[in-house]
């Protein structure tokens, strides 16, 4: 599973709670750009909205940059790449996240984007809690602590 795309700053900023793995829906340019690593996940996080049609919950990752591929279909005025894209989650997994983001201060978030031994582009969503700042302080606290051992220990 080669990962295209991560999101570093979550891990220091947010306390990750749980974890879920979900498709992601889309074009033919966009899947040849994904798979050359050009996405970003900074910024962009997963809504759950409601189908007006079938009444049924989806789930959307908003804000993520897929650069328009070069060789596609699109112009570059027609092409969008920031627009909405559908996660393909099971019933079960989100009516799961809508319980669980009713919590104060829960958000669901992107953590990275990677490929299946199948070719499919999966994505990596987590339900994490934001750090305040003496959390993250902390953490830099224990990471120098653990490298600083783990050099001793070499010696």
């Amino acid at each position: 599973m080669p990962e295209l795309a991560g999101n570093k700053r979550l891990l220091y900023d947010y306390e990750i709670l749980e974890k879920w793995e979900a498709g992601l829906k889309l074009t033919g340019g966009e899947v040849k750009s994904v798979k050359k690593g050009q996405i970003s996940l900074k910024g962009a996080y997963v809504t759950i909205k409601n189908n007006t049609k079938s009444l049924k919950p989806e789930a959307w990752l908003v804000g993520a940059n897929i650069t328009r591929y070069p060789k596609s279909g699109y112009s570059q005025n027609d092409y969008q790449p920031f627009r909405n894209r559908k996660l393909l989650l099971n019933r079960a997994e989100i009516d799961s996240l809508i319980g669980k983001t009713k919590q104060k201060g829960l958000t669901i978030l992107p953590l990275s984007v990677y490929t299946t031994s199948h070719r499919l582009i999966k994505i990596t969503i987590v339900l994490a809690k934001g750090k305040k700042k003496f959390d993250k302080r902390e953490t830099i606290k224990k990471r120098d602590f653990e490298r600083r051992k783990r050099k001793l220990v070499k010696r």
